[in-house]
């Protein structure tokens, strides 16, 4: 039986620990949220923590193992839809002893659901206890537990310096984690195309449909335009392999690592999907048909579900009922408000205060990832304090105990983090070596973004251990966290329900009257961008870049164009804010057409 998602939103993956047990917390309310499964050091000690919190068997597993990387994203997973399946039927149960467990539960629906309209209706008419039974067999559901895999954070693995076989590099043995796990859920993959990572889904069965068109294990990817999707839906589509989602992530205006568009806006992207939509289903369905003919697998006799959704700086219920009805979306992602929800998230105290307290000017886009990224950064982590502290002490870089992003060939064979300590004392005893025929200015500067790498691995993981009071292994790197700017406009740590009723216009945690439009902020953000990157070219004096900055330009007044003609017609989301909307547009395309 196929179910209707209960909810309109989802929390995307946060950072490598903040969602990484968020559908213990919420998924029994039918909410669905994404984990990383990058980080197995930390899986296997959730693992340890929930099996001992909810009394499942626990069997270590160690890095002596073969596979471990694989066996310990298994064995969390599992773990994860034991204690789901658990909860989630503990819940129902309690529907039939308590009135007050239904009424909290249907808060906490959306106002037009059809679910809610049905137990609300066995309330008031008191109806039988087999009506309830029937009601909850047909219609509820938990929230999906799904995965995120980074494409390229795809490292070689090595044993006594011998390259192991591919499917054993991190993002690869990562896959067949979740597949081997119970989950009947999504893989998010995100970062760009991996060929080789996207030809090993060919070998597992979960991937293709079945006779009657299911799948056991889906594949969601997060594109930045409708182009990527098409090129990468259509690859996926010759092995046989169906996209059931994708997930359009705003270039800038979103948490974590800030993968910027050529201009392209937002609203554009949307508009070409909404647009588009039958003719990228057309197409990876006629691909996946010859392929799946060639491999003597079962046919579907129509196009399988393809869902469209979109995520990136969205903050209040009208943006999010926006992108429902006029972008026909199926659902919306809402990350960093729920970084103040501790029933959502797994967020240490200092830092969820620090980025309740945070401004528009305390959020920023940094250079520190080591995979030379944009990284949304926020200032005062304690992460940050602990880098300065070490570059004092001439002990930049971290002691890099994970490797996971050791991906930089150039000082190793096997690969150097360029966050590590080894790799920056290499660098900087070379820019030692040559600062005699430099400036001042141009040593500092590359003094500066050498040591301005901070480690991820273990900041984007530390807020976790901290949280569950977890002891913290090897050296400090305290806390790193990479929340959206839209988290400048939500001011307190609030309960689940309270932030669910803000999306759905029940109720409102902002409490500012300041923020801009969604879309707005995201251009305010570009035209940042484009200023910077045009300073940097202005000094290189670089033909392709010039020509790919012109491109930009243009692009970004196709989009203020675009969002004139949008907002002038709204009569019914944005009637309050339309006209400083339109100021802010015309504003824009002045500064930079001159």
């Amino acid at each position: 039986m196929k179910f209707k998602p209960l909810h309109s939103f989802h929390i995307p993956v946060m950072g490598l620990a903040y969602t990484i047990d968020s559908p213990i917390r919420v998924a029994q309310y039918g909410l669905s949220s994404t984990i990383s499964v990058m980080d197995d050091e930390l899986i296997e000690r959730m693992n340890k923590f929930y099996c001992e919190k909810f009394e499942l068997p626990y069997q270590e597993i160690t890095k002596k193992i073969e596979d471990f990387r694989a066996k310990r994203i298994t064995a969390y997973l599992n773990t994860l839809d034991t204690i789901v399946k658990n909860k989630f039927d503990n819940l129902k149960s309690s529907f039939l002893e308590s009135k007050k467990e239904i009424e909290d539960y249907i808060d906490m629906l959306p106002s037009v659901s059809e679910i809610r309209q049905s137990l609300q209706k066995h309330l008031d008419d008191k109806l039988s206890t087999d009506n309830l039974k029937q009601i909850l067999e047909h219609h509820l559901i938990p929230g999906n537990i799904d995965v995120n895999i980074m494409t390229k954070v795809d490292r070689e693995n090595f044993d006594k310096k011998v390259a192991l076989p591919v499917e054993y590099n991190d993002a690869h043995a990562a896959l067949r984690g979740f597949v081997n796990s119970t989950l009947n859920s999504s893989v998010v993959l995100s970062a760009g195309m991996n060929p080789r990572l996207f030809s090993y889904f060919e070998e597992f069965d979960a991937f293709y449909p079945t006779v009657t068109g299911d799948l056991q294990k889906r594949i969601i990817l997060k594109v930045s335009d409708f182009r990527s999707a098409l090129i990468q839906g259509n690859f996926l589509a010759k092995k046989g392999l169906w996209v059931s989602e994708y997930r359009i992530e705003s270039g800038l205006n979103c948490g974590g690592h800030a993968f910027a568009t050529d201009g392209y806006l937002m609203g554009v992207i949307l508009e070409e999907f909404k647009e588009r939509k039958e003719e990228l289903i057309s197409s990876t369905h006629e691909l996946l048909v010859k392929a799946l003919d060639q491999k003597n697998r079962p046919i579907p006799t129509t196009p399988l579900e393809l869902k469209i959704t979109a995520q990136g700086g969205v903050g209040t219920a009208a943006e999010h009922q926006f992108l429902l009805d006029y972008y026909n979306v199926d659902s919306v992602g809402w990350g960093s408000p729920f970084l103040l929800v501790p029933e959502a998230t797994s967020v240490d105290t200092t830092t969820r205060e620090l980025l309740a307290k945070s401004k528009e000017e305390d959020l920023y886009l940094s250079n520190i990832s080591p995979l030379g990224v944009p990284f949304n950064s926020i200032k005062g982590t304690t992460n940050e304090f602990l880098k300065a502290d070490r570059i004092s002490k001439n002990k930049a870089g971290s002691s890099c105990p994970r490797k996971y992003l050791a991906l930089n060939k150039s000082h190793d064979n096997e690969g150097l983090c360029t966050a590590s300590r080894k790799y920056q004392t290499i660098e900087l005893e070379t820019l030692m070596s040559q600062k005699e025929t430099m400036s001042s200015e141009e040593y500092n500067q590359k003094y500066n973004q050498i040591t301005e790498k901070a480690c991820l691995c273990i900041g984007l993981a530390n807020a976790s251990y901290l949280d569950l009071n977890l002891p913290i292994k090897g050296e400090a790197q305290g806390v790193a966290i990479c929340p959206g700017p839209n988290i400048a406009y939500f001011t307190k740590e609030v309960s689940l329900k309270r932030m669910v009723n803000h999306i759905y216009g029940r109720d409102n945690v902002i409490e500012t009257s300041e923020r801009p439009h969604f879309f707005i902020k995201e251009l305010r953000m570009y035209l940042d961008h484009y200023k910077k990157e045009k300073d940097v070219i202005a000094l290189e004096q670089s033909a392709v870049k010039s020509k790919k900055l012109l491109k930009t330009k243009e692009n970004l007044l196709v989009g203020i164009s675009y969002y004139k003609t949008l907002f002038s017609k709204d009569d019914d989301y944005f009637t309050n804010e339309k006209q400083s909307i339109l100021n802010e547009l015309t504003a824009s395309e002045l500064e930079l057409i001159n």
